[in-house]
C-alpha cells in the first residue's frame, strides 16, 4: 500500500494532511471534519483501491477489501458527494464504519424456543415486560467539549410509550443496570447521539454522570467496557448503530427478524462496525413484538446490551440479566 498512499498524499492540501495525523493519532476519539481527496481514476494506482478503502484499509482494517464493506456516517458531509463537489470525496478513515453482517454458524444467543409463554390477551405496546424499579430522582446529562460545563437536562416524568411523544424528538434512550432503570428517559432531537462513558471530545447521553444508589462488581466492570459507547443515527429508512467502543455490542429489534420467525435474534455487532438495526418499513404492520419468556413489549423499540450477549441458550438468558443495556424507545416516523 505505500506507493498508493504517498500518491494519494501528494494529492492532498496542507490542512487536510495534517487534519488526517489528527485524526489517525486520536484513533477517532472526536468529531473531526472531512478529509477531502480527488477522484480521480484509479487506473493509474496499481492497486486501484478509492482514497476512502485505500485509507480504511491503511489505518483501521488491514482485510478490507471493498468500498461496498463501508458504510459513512450521516455527519459525513463528503460521502456522496454532498458537500457540492461531486470531483472530491471524503476519505477520513474515521468517518466510516464497516457493515456488520450475522455469522454464518448461529452462536447460541441467536438461537430460540417458539414456546407460548407471553400471555395469549393481547396487550398494549407500552407495556413493560416486568415490574422495574425506577430511580425517579435522577436525570440525564449530556456532556459537552472539554472546559465546558456539563449540561443538566432534567427531563419530566414521562410514559414509555412513544404515542405520548409530544416534543419532536425522534427517540428516547433508557439505560439499565439489570432490572433497575437508571436515571430518566434522555429525548434525541438531533439525527444521531453519542451514548457513552468516556468521550475525551463529544456531546450526547453520558452514562457515566448518572447516580445510582448501588453498583454491583458485575456492573462496574461492565461499565468500564462502555468507553466510548456507540452512536445511534435516525437515517432514511431506519436507526443505525455504530459500536465505537473497543468490546462488541449485542442488539435486538423486531426488524432483525423476519416477520414469521418465533426466535429472537440478537445481533453481535463489533468494535467499528455499523448495523441497521431498525426498519421503519418492516416495523410498520407489527402490532406488537413478542420476546420468548418474557412477553411483548413496545414494538417500535431496540435492546442494546454493552460487551454481554444474552440468549435462551446462552449464560444469561433475558437482557435484564445484562449488566448494562440500552433500551432505545422510537417515535413513529
Amino acid at each position: 500500500l505505500k506507493p498508493a498512499a504517498h500518491a494519494l498524499f501528494k494529492k492532498l492540501k496542507d490542512e487536510e494532511l495534517e487534519l488526517l495525523v489528527q485524526v489517525v493519532e486520536s484513533r477517532g476519539a472526536w468529531e473531526s471534519s472531512c478529509v477531502l481527496a480527488p477522484r480521480g481514476d484509479p487506473r493509474g494506482v496499481k492497486q486501484g483501491l478509492p482514497p476512502q478503502v485505500l485509507l480504511c484499509r491503511l489505518f483501521r482494517w488491514p482485510d478490507l477489501h471493498q468500498s461496498h464493506e463501508l458504510k459513512h456516517f450521516c455527519y459525513c458531509a463528503g460521502g456522496q458527494g454532498v458537500c457540492g463537489d461531486l470531483a472530491v470525496l471524503c476519505c477520513n478513515p474515521h468517518h466510516f464504519s464497516r457493515l456488520a453482517v450475522p455469522e454464518n454458524l448461529p452462536p447460541p444467543y441467536l438461537k430460540a424456543s417458539c414456546g407460548s409463554s407471553w400471555p395469549d390477551e393481547p396487550q398494549h405496546p407500552s407495556t413493560q415486560l416486568l415490574e422495574f424499579s425506577y430511580n425517579g430522582g435522577d436525570c440525564c446529562l449530556s456532556q459537552s467539549c472539554p472546559g465546558g460545563d456539563k449540561l443538566w437536562s432534567p427531563l419530566p416524568d414521562t410514559s414509555l410509550s412513544w404515542s405520548t411523544i409530544k416534543d419532536g424528538c425522534w427517540c428516547r434512550l433508557a439505560y439499565w443496570e439489570y432490572r433497575t432503570r437508571v436515571g430518566r428517559l434522555y429525548a434525541v432531537h438531533e439525527a444521531s447521539v453519542n451514548v457513552f462513558c468516556e468521550l475525551p471530545w463529544g456531546s450526547g447521553f453520558c452514562l457515566a454522570q448518572l447516580p445510582a444508589a448501588y453498583r454491583s462488581c458485575a456492573v462496574r466492570r461492565a461499565r468500564g467496557k462502555i468507553g466510548r459507547g456507540l452512536l445511534l443515527s435516525r437515517e432514511p429508512g431506519g436507526v443505525w448503530a455504530y459500536n465505537r467502543s473497543e468490546h462488541p455490542i449485542f442488539v435486538s429489534s423486531p426488524t432483525l427478524s423476519p416477520p414469521s420467525a418465533c426466535r429472537l435474534t440478537v445481533l453481535k455487532v463489533l468494535p467499528g462496525y455499523s448495523a441497521k438495526v431498525f426498519d421503519y418499513e418492516w416495523a410498520g404492520d407489527r402490532g406488537g413484538w413478542q420476546l420468548p419468556g418474557e412477553g411483548p413489549c413496545d414494538p417500535h423499540s431496540i435492546r442494546i446490551s454493552f460487551a454481554k450477549g444474552w440468549g435462551p441458550c446462552y449464560s444469561r438468558q433475558f437482557i435484564t440479566s445484562c449488566p448494562c443495556w440500552l433500551e432505545v424507545l422510537l417515535n413513529q416516523p
